[in-house]
């Protein structure tokens, strides 16, 4: 996976490293607290640009996959689908992933069944970044699966240099942090 496909963070992005940490998926899906509150925010904004890459790459244009995809997750957060999650059965980005294919085939069949009321109001989720994002993707054949799990790696791979940045800072050692970044992340490194 090159750099240029792992742009940053989208804005308001968390700093925190994380991974599918399954104490946080626990902890979103429990009653309505405030750390249940952050849970469900962080791993919202931690799947919600791979999700939506893989909408756009399905064909759906920005605007309907915005729509979708905040459906999506409302109805996610709503109906508790986390508690449907098991730790034993997989990843929770391929449950996540499998969720949102059901929800997609679910909506496709009441597009077709009954014109779209305008009943809804919207809101926006980071959609002109994300956009921007998407189309900074490279040309490729990849399949809307493999360019969420590559996006999904992407945010991964970020957070884990935004962590050991941090990390060296706190030591006093950023500048040695920022003279190891390039061989982390394959960067060329030329003189002025």
């Amino acid at each position: 996976m090159d750099e240029a496909a792992c742009r940053g963070l989208p804005a308001g992005a968390s700093r925190e490293f994380t991974t599918t940490h399954w104490s946080v998926v626990v902890a979103a899906g429990s009653d309505d607290t405030p750390q249940a509150t952050a849970a469900l925010e962080q791993l919202c904004r931690t799947y919600w640009y791979p999700l939506y890459a893989f909408m756009r790459r399905r064909g759906h244009n920005p605007h309907d996959a915005e729509d979708l995809l905040q459906t999506f997750l409302a109805r996610f957060i709503e109906k508790n689908f986390l508690m449907a999650v098991d730790r034993a059965k997989g990843r929770f980005r391929s449950f996540l992933l499998a969720s949102l294919k059901h929800f997609l085939a679910d909506e496709w069949d009441k597009v077709n069944a009954q014109k779209r009321g305008g009943q809804a109001q919207f809101l926006s989720l980071e959609r002109e970044a994300a956009e921007g994002r998407y189309w900074e993707e490279p040309a490729s054949q990849v399949t809307p699966e493999t360019l969420y799990e590559q996006r999904w790696a992407c945010v991964l791979l970020e957070r884990v240099m935004q962590r050991l940045a941090a990390d060296f800072a706190a030591a006093g050692k950023g500048e040695f942090f920022e003279a190891l970044k390039a061989f982390l992340v394959g960067e060329s490194h030329s003189e002025n």
